[in-house]
């Protein structure tokens, strides 16, 4: 008979394993050869379980094996180990499997409570999306919250699902919002066309009248109305994209037409009024030759010709015609006060007349200073003082008299 600590072979090659209790449990028989070779073939059947258990110790520490599976794999190996035909410290087998047992158990309580932490944060977020997405439904940054709606949807698709009644409840509403912005969108850029369209169809009547004024030769009544036409163009808004160009490139060709030709026809006419220019400032030198009248019969025929040369002439440059024409109209005063001055001296009857209130002032200037003289040897000073006033204002009609008489060469 051989023996082992954990087992042992009777004499009729029986081999049989020790127990915890003291006990033995018959494993196998042993016919082929000696007891010490029966025992080592149990013990490697015991040494195969051990490395089973080890491989399933060390899947259940390093790999995400489930709970389930690492239950039942447990299970096979604690059958495999109570009904073992083997040789060796069963009962220290069960214990490592019992207390995989408790580690398997706290990794599914971990993972429980992992889990639920997961579907708490899953749960959170889904609500800030929802939220989110409610309020970008009242949203009229139709592209930027259509963007940012759509990365929503993205970030749904990330998160863990929750219980089906929270999910579809949560998902309801964040649909719904997503429903209401696109409705709200749609109704927008179907207004936007319609008064685009109807922009288009103002603008095609706008493009139509500036091409018919765009041969007009009224440049000052033409140019106002195409400014007038330009107002309205921005007050109409925008067409659609595709009209908005053309539209737009056939109304400033229009307008391009018209003030071309008319800065033709003006860098033209500002060129002759230039050279206009510059006669009538030679006419208006010509003309203040004339001065001053020595002659006046000479001086009158001069003028004359000068200006009937210069109405001949056409028109010269707006800003500067106040100072030229100044300068003619200054020429012809002053020959027409010549004329005056000549008439008032060849003028028998103003003649006469001008004698006639000199000699008439001169007597009461006479007149009054003997009264003057009167009433002062009489110590009468008041009146003479009052006297003496009324003098002094014949007086200055008087010498007034006397100036307009040396003008008839009196």
């Amino acid at each position: 008979m051989s023996s082992d600590p954990w087992g042992r072979v009777d004499e009729a090659g029986t081999v049989y394993v020790r127990t915890a209790d003291g006990s033995e449990r018959v494993v196998g028989s042993w016919q082929a050869g000696s007891p010490d070779e029966a025992l080592a073939y149990f013990k490697r059947k015991y040494d195969g379980l051990v490395v089973e258990i080890g491989l399933l110790e060390r899947r259940v520490q390093t790999t995400d094996l489930s709970a389930k599976d690492a239950t039942t794999a447990i299970e096979h190996l604690r059958e495999q180990v109570t009904d073992a035909h083997a040789v060796g410290d069963l009962d220290a087998l069960g214990k490592r499997l019992d207390k995989l047992v408790e580690t398997v158990e706290a990794r599914r309580e971990e993972r429980k409570a992992q889990k639920a932490k997961q579907t708490d944060e899953a749960r959170h977020s889904k609500e800030a999306l929802v939220a989110e997405a409610e309020e970008l439904a009242q949203s009229e940054q139709w592209r930027a919250a259509g963007e940012r709606l759509r990365a929503l949807v993205d970030t749904w698709k990330g998160l863990p699902r929750l219980d089906r009644k929270s999910d579809d409840e949560l998902w309801h509403r964040f649909s719904h919002a997503r429903s209401a912005f696109s409705k709200r969108r749609k109704a927008h850029f179907a207004s936007l066309d319609a008064q685009r369209e109807e922009a288009r169809k103002a603008k095609e009547k706008l493009v139509a009248e500036a091409e018919s004024l765009s041969n007009s030769t009224e440049w000052g009544p033409t140019a106002a109305r195409y400014r007038e036409l330009m107002s309205e163009w921005k007050a109409v808004g925008r067409a659609q994209r595709e009209h908005e160009d053309d539209l737009w490139n056939r109304f400033r060709g229009a307008q391009d037409i018209f003030f071309t030709a008319r800065s033709s026809v003006f860098a033209e006419r500002d060129a002759e009024q230039a050279e206009n220019l510059k006669l009538k400032e030679a006419l208006a030198d010509e003309a203040e030759q004339i001065l001053p009248v020595t002659d006046l019969k000479a001086a009158r025929a001069a003028f004359r010709n000068v200006n009937e040369r210069w109405e001949a002439i056409g028109h010269v440059p707006r800003d500067a015609r106040p100072k030229v024409e100044g300068r003619m109209h200054a020429v012809e005063r002053a020959i027409q006060e010549s004329e005056e001055a000549e008439w008032r001296r060849t003028n028998p009857e103003a003649r006469a007349r001008a004698e006639g209130l000199t000699g008439q002032l001169q007597a009461a200037v006479d007149k009054l200073q003997g009264q003057i003289e009167t009433a002062r040897a009489a110590g009468n000073n008041a009146k003479a003082d009052k006297l003496q006033k009324e003098l002094d204002g014949r007086q200055a009609l008087l010498d007034q008299a006397l100036k307009g008489l040396q003008e008839f060469g009196g």
